[in-house]
């Protein structure tokens, strides 16, 4: 697989742009193990090769399990998975698909239970992001593989 093009290089301003929302994402509270499971199952539902390759190697260096990482897109069928996170990878479902179905009331009433307001514009921030970055990333053909997360997990 060739990529398409570089377009951080082709536009630096949207890419910082992007990056700003990421660092927002980062510093909003919201735990990091939580963050790479919610990016790394929209990621599969995109079928963003390259996003799924680094958000995994991304949850591995801060400790995820591998297990929890096989069974990812099979969620609602293990028992790896927190009420909380649950709730998150419905969220993210919903609002990632929301072409299909809108966000149905169920995922916001069940995300509800688990987030207080800000912790739910903040999740749905991190969805947004990562929907952004599946985009790119498969519009031009980043390649999988080619990522190195950083050894300290940041």
């Amino acid at each position: 697989m060739e990529p398409r093009m570089e377009y951080g290089r082709v536009a630096p301003g949207a890419l910082e742009a992007m990056r700003g929302l990421e660092a927002y994402v980062r510093q909003s509270g919201l735990e990091r193990s939580l963050l790479e499971l919610v990016k790394t199952h929209a990621s599969q539902i995109n079928g963003c090769g390259y996003c799924i390759d680094m958000h995994t190697k991304d949850a591995r260096a801060n400790g995820e399990s591998e297990q929890r990482l096989y069974a990812l897109s099979a969620w609602r069928e293990t028992p790896f998975f927190t009420e909380r996170e649950r709730a998150a990878l419905d969220w993210t479902e919903a609002v990632t698909r929301v072409a299909d179905a809108q966000v149905p009331d169920g995922a916001y009433q069940l995300a509800r239970k688990h987030f207080n307001d800000k912790e739910l514009v903040d999740l749905t921030l991190a969805i947004v992001a990562i929907n952004g970055w599946n985009r790119l990333s498969i519009a031009f053909r980043a390649v999988p593989g080619t990522y190195l997360p950083l050894s300290n997990g940041k």
